[in-house]
């Protein structure tokens, strides 16, 4: 009978919907909270996945400027045409399909702070543009010749490395030190100690809310493979993983069959590899064997955990 584990009675700190129990980030979102108090530019540095607008959202409620609008939009998810219209706005006419004026978000976020996200993803004229706005306060409308003035509070944030696309020629080096006069350095999913447990729970919680099934208990295998795995979509795959297991599984417990194939050390359909080598199989079997099927003796033997050990079993057709 596998062992099942229950909800741990964990209450997560809450800063503007970014939860969390791991110690370095409590560290991290005190120093957010410190520099919200001024207007310095900020850049959020982090993998894709991880929650960097939630921190300029945090940053923003926390500054000065918490009453006025705060804006964000995905530089890699834009055009260049369309990145520069969301921000400097165009008069009707500018470009083709411009068939009305509109106020792009520069003028719209006066007063209030502007979240960039992805920002090394945008293209060296916009940056030109973005760059006087930082250092003049002002910039012109597409197809305009009329000055507006702008107060913005600039948050960006990248996955990417600003000083070697600087080296490339991707990104200005005059930018680059005008948007990063604080980095804050967001840590990924996989160093957050506590926080996967936490947040599947708290996933699983809004889940049964919401659906049918009601999952009361993971499997201790399932568990040490959700806390093995090295997460490289942090928590938005975390929450994708959740919401798979949920919806595939039955019954009040998950299992580790109910998990990706990612999780479970297999490769999805589409993507697997030619089987291993048969020494490997071979020798696993006669550990197995030799222990009994003892499957705890023989990770500690091969020095892994146990979920490990099951994936390789599930890979060599050993189960």
């Amino acid at each position: 009978m596998p062992k099942i584990l229950k909800s741990p009675e964990i209450v997560p700190h809450n800063f503007g919907g970014l939860l969390t129990v791991a110690p370095n980030m409590l560290e991290f979102m005190a120093q957010a909270a410190r520099v919200a108090r001024t207007n310095a530019s900020i850049l959020v540095r982090g993998p894709s996945g991880s929650g960097k607008e939630l921190v300029a959202r945090y940053i923003h409620d926390h500054s000065q400027r918490a009453g006025n609008t705060f804006s964000a939009i995905n530089c890699a998810a834009l055009s260049r045409e369309l990145m520069a219209s969301e921000l400097f706005g165009h008069k009707r006419g500018a470009f083709t399909g411009a068939t009305h004026d509109r106020t792009g978000l520069l003028q719209l976020t006066d007063g209030g702070t502007l979240f960039l996200d992805e920002i090394a993803e945008m293209p060296l004229d916009i940056q030109a543009g973005l760059l006087r706005v930082l250092q003049d306060r002002c910039f012109t409308p597409l197809g305009s010749s009329e000055v507006i003035h702008t107060d913005i509070r600039l948050v960006s944030a990248t996955h990417s490395s600003l000083r070697r696309l600087v080296a490339q020629g991707g990104f200005r080096e005059d930018l680059m030190y005008r948007i990063r006069v604080v980095p804050l350095y967001l840590p990924p999913l996989r160093e957050r100690i506590g926080d996967i447990e936490m947040l599947t729970w708290d996933f699983i919680k809004t889940l049964n809310a919401e659906n049918e099934r009601t999952v009361t208990g993971i499997t201790r295998i399932a568990h040490d493979a959700l806390l093995s795995y090295h997460w490289p979509g942090n928590i938005r795959e975390l929450s994708n993983v959740i919401a798979y297991s949920h919806a595939i599984g039955e019954g009040p417990v998950i299992d580790l069959p109910d998990l990706p194939p990612e999780l479970r050390g297999e490769a999805p359909p589409d993507e697997r590899a030619p089987m291993e080598s048969n020494d490997e199989r071979s020798a696993l079997r006669a550990l197995l064997q030799q222990h009994q099927g003892r499957k705890q003796v023989v990770a500690d033997a091969l020095g892994i955990s146990r979920a490990t050990l099951w994936r390789r079993i599930k890979q060599f057709g050993l189960d």
